[in-house]
């Protein structure tokens, strides 16, 4: 009950400018599941809000992060007009891929919260490095159409939950839960548009996942 009546009180208080950045955010996630360019002007918009509030919120290294997605975003709106006329489409990653991502994702986050936990003050300098070197993973899968990208970012926004929660960000804790359903919908939604890229039939995607391993 303290938890809810805490979080209650924190959701009223919720500055106009986190509302701006939770509604940009939204916004930038859906028309990423829809593949639509335009997320990341929102992206960019959204991202340099957070800049400002994480730094706020003494949360640095996630501050750093929301400015890797300002940069991002225009890499990603570069990169994404870029190959929009060659017949773009959205491709997968074989099982090898992965097992790197995870490895290189792990030693990042250790290093990052590690220098982050000695030297400066940083609150929850361990799951903040964790969040923030696997985003960066993700948002370069995004910005090259890699279909498994939502699943980083399901994994990634449940933990950001947490890290929101406990700094009193109440409504930026609630954004994360909405984006960590919208990756689920973003994972179903280019799943839809991979088979269609491959063969209509379950059978060809089947093969094509096979083919991928």
């Amino acid at each position: 009950m303290d938890f809810i009546n805490t979080f209650s009180k924190n959701l009223y208080a919720t500055s106009f400018i986190e509302w701006a950045g939770v509604v940009t955010s939204i916004v930038y996630v859906i028309l990423a599941a829809y593949s639509n360019i335009f997320c990341w002007v929102f992206g960019f918009i959204s991202s340099a809000i957070y800049v400002y509030l994480a730094f706020e919120g003494k949360l640095f290294i996630d501050s750093a992060l929301q400015l890797f997605y300002v940069v991002m975003s225009v890499y990603g709106w570069i990169t994404w007009n870029k190959i929009s006329g060659k017949g773009s489409k959205i491709v997968m990653r074989p099982a090898w891929f992965h097992v790197k991502v995870l490895v290189v994702g792990s030693v990042g986050a250790f290093l990052i919260g590690f220098i982050f936990d000695n030297y400066t003050l940083q609150e929850s300098p361990y799951l903040d490095a964790s969040i923030a070197s696997f985003s960066l993973i993700a948002t370069f899968m995004s910005a090259h159409r890699v279909l498994e990208n939502w699943i980083y970012w399901i994994v990634v926004d449940a933990f950001a939950i947490v890290l929101f929660a406990s700094r009193d960000y109440a409504m930026t804790a609630v954004l994360y839960f909405i984006f960590t359903i919208m990756a689920i919908y973003g994972l179903w939604k280019w799943t839809v548009i991979y088979k269609k890229q491959n063969g209509s039939g379950n059978d060809n995607f089947l093969h094509n996942k096979i083919s991928h391993a």
